[in-house]
Order: C-alpha cells, then structure tokens, then sequence
C-alpha cells in the first residue's frame, strides 16, 4: 500500500511541476495581456498594415519563437540570484512610458515599454541568468519600435541618393541608355521615382533583423566572425537595395512601366529578402574559410 503510494507520488510530481511553472506565469501573461493586446490590435489595423511596417508581426512572431526556445530558463530556480531593486525600477519605468505613450499616442514609448517591461519582471523573477539567456529576443524588440518621422526622413533621402546613383553607374557601365537626376532614373523612354520602400530607411531595418536573426541562429564559436558578419550587414543590406532597384530598372526597360510597377513590383521584395539572406550566407562562408586558414586548420 505505502509502495503504491510513493509511486503514485513520483509518478504525478513531473506533471504538477509544469502546472506549477504555468500557474505562477499565468497572473504575469494575463497582465501583459492586458497592457499589450490592444496595442497590437491597434497595429494590425494601423501601422501594420501599411509597407513601411509590415515587418512588425514577423519580428512578433519570431521573438515569441525565441522566447520559447528559451523557456527552460524562465522555470523556477532557487539558486537564481535575482535582482529585486534595479528589476523593480526597470519595471516602473516601462510602465511609466507604456502610460505616456498609451495616452499620448506615442508608438515609440508604448511598444518600446515592452522591453523594459519584461526586463524587470525576467530580473525580479529568474535573476541576470535568465535575463542573458533572453537578451538576444529582447534586443529584437527594437525592431518593433517605429522611428520618429524626422530620424527616418534624415536617413532616407541619402539613402535613396546613394541607391539611384549605384544603380545609376552600374547600369550606366553596363551599356544601359540611362540617366539619373536625384532620385530620379530615365531609362530609355521610361522614368523611375525611387521611392522610400524601395530604399528607405525601413527597409534598412528590416534587412538588417533578418541578418542579425541569421548571426544568432547559427551560433558561430568565433568572435572574430560574429563581429566581421555584424558589421557587414549594413553594406550587405545596401547591396540588396541596389539589386532591387536595378531588378525594377531592368523589368520595366524590358517588359514596360505596368510590369514594372504591378505584381512583379511586390515580387521584388521578395527577391530583395532572397538576395540579401544569399548575400549573408556568402559573406559568413568567406568569413569561414578565412578563420579555417587563421587557426590552421
């Protein structure tokens, strides 16, 4: 009868441990719930919607992923040594900005509140531990953080000036009949705005989570190659820019302004993730051979 007992004992303590773990988070996912899914409601009908943040649910989406992955950290752990003081004022102070911005409608401080917000409650519950195990999906919330207009417009004309004067001289060189006034192509009788979305600043962004979503998936042991491929993205990601724009140059010279500007014009953002994930991949085996011949091996 006792032995039975103690089987039944152990039998059911794995089960009732995870309800455990699921009950203690379940007054701290309901509040988040609270705070944040009218936010993202608001998104998927405003911002989200439109081609300069369409990014937003797929780096949603992702940092849910990574949390996930990383959920053993977030289980109880009586050697965790937590940091109640700092994890409480980080708290305090993503509330007070998600306060600011909820009421004032200022995206930047509402979805930016996120980050400091689960910040404190990792550091007030699992300790520095667990907060560096979950640094990487916190960092990737900044993604999610629209940029004030005037930061945004000072970036992306430059941008764009650089991108149509690239296109410009390459197709120039390649025998092409165009010519380039701003950000303004003339290819044959054809004549080509380059817009924000084509080379503007949240393009930039978005190329550039996808290639630091690459740099830690892949986990290299280098450092040297971590660093290299971190800087290089934003060249890689100009590269990308470049490429699309030409891609557009060329599909309208060839196949007329309506080809140019209908479906393959959205097809083209396609290709541009497809070329800059190539052009990532390509960089990082380079960086590989080079590190091989470094230690020698």
């Amino acid at each position: 009868m006792s032995n039975n007992a103690v089987a039944s004992k152990v039998s059911l303590s794995p089960s009732s441990g995870k309800s455990g773990h699921f009950l203690e988070w379940l007054p701290l996912i309901c509040g988040l719930a609270v705070l944040y899914l009218p936010t993202f409601v608001s998104l998927a009908n405003g911002l989200w919607s439109t081609s300069d943040q369409a990014q937003g649910p797929l780096i949603l989406t992702v940092v849910l992923y990574l949390f996930w992955k990383q959920r053993a950290f977030l289980r109880p752990d009586p050697e965790a040594r937590t940091w109640p003081v700092l994890g409480s004022l980080i708290f305090l102070i993503g509330i007070v900005f998600y306060t600011i911005g909820r009421s004032q409608d200022i995206l930047m401080f509402e979805i930016g509140s996120q980050i400091l917000v689960l910040t404190g409650i990792i550091l007030l519950t699992r300790g520095v531990n667990a907060l560096k195990a979950m640094w990487f999906p916190l960092f990737f919330l900044i993604f999610m953080v629209p940029l004030p207009g005037f930061i945004v417009d000072a970036i992306t004309l430059p941008m764009k000036i650089a991108v149509s004067y690239v296109a410009d001289s390459v197709l120039f060189w390649c025998g092409y009949p165009i010519a380039r006034t701003g950000v303004v192509l003339q290819i044959g009788q054809f004549q080509l705005f380059v817009a924000d979305a084509c080379a503007g600043m949240h393009t930039l962004i978005s190329l550039e989570a996808l290639g630091l979503l690459y740099l830690n998936l892949v986990k290299h042991d280098s450092a040297f190659r971590n660093l290299v491929l971190a800087i290089l993205i934003i060249p890689i990601s100009f590269t990308a820019n470049v490429i699309r724009v030409m891609t557009l140059i060329l599909i309208t010279y060839y196949f007329g302004d309506e080809a140019g500007q209908g479906f393959v014009h959205e097809f083209a953002g396609l290709v541009l993730v497809v070329v800059a994930l190539a052009l990532v991949m390509g960089v990082d085996s380079l960086l590989q051979y080079f590190v091989k011949r470094r230690v020698g091996v």
